[in-house]
């Protein structure tokens, strides 16, 4: 009876101890929040923690092959009315803080064509990084997150996505822990 007793407590010590590490955000680890494909790119967003314990949401945009996405520095209307930014931003009601400036994962050029200010990524992937701070609480909440793309190749151009919301369920700043 006594032996039932102690492995019932060291099982249920061993469960709690291992819950507890599971519920800790390591650094550099990323957990998938959404992903969806809309006009032949596919989108995921995640939430990523660097090794100085900095929080980033992280967009990546996987456009077919030999398609071109649009910089984030392009104008919402495009230029002239062409292409459309590259965006991973937050919504008016979100509760988490950008604490940064968007940056992306590789650099946009000068197109071959004109207008030569609709500066374009290389055909491939693209993956935006947003500096956040973690809203406050100590559970998961629900939260939205507006997502803007074109993709488009040297012949023609899928349809924009323009402020595509997204739903996403974000730790608030106690789950993991601070930094």
């Amino acid at each position: 009876m006594k032996f039932r007793l102690c492995l019932s407590v060291l099982l249920s010590t061993m469960l709690l101890s291992a819950t507890l590490v599971s519920c800790t955000l390591s650094t550099n680890e990323t957990i998938p929040l959404a992903s969806f494909t809309k006009n032949y790119v596919t989108v995921s967003i995640s939430l990523e923690r660097d090794s100085a314990g900095e929080y980033f949401l992280s967009g990546t945009f996987v456009p077919p092959e030999g398609y071109h996405l649009y910089s984030k520095d392009v104008p919402l209307t495009g230029v002239n009315g062409l292409g459309r930014p590259t965006l991973l931003e937050l919504t008016e009601e979100s509760e988490i803080i950008a604490i940064g400036r968007l940056t992306e994962s590789v650099e946009a050029n000068e197109p071959d064509f004109e207008p030569k200010e609709l500066l374009v990524y290389p055909a491939g992937t693209v993956t935006l990084n947003l500096p956040i701070q973690l809203p406050p609480g100590n559970h998961w909440m629900d939260e939205e997150i507006k997502i803007t793309y074109m993709a488009c190749s040297a012949s023609q151009c899928k349809l924009p996505v323009v402020g595509e919301i997204v739903p996403v369920h974000i730790p608030g700043e106690n789950v993991f822990g601070h930094p």
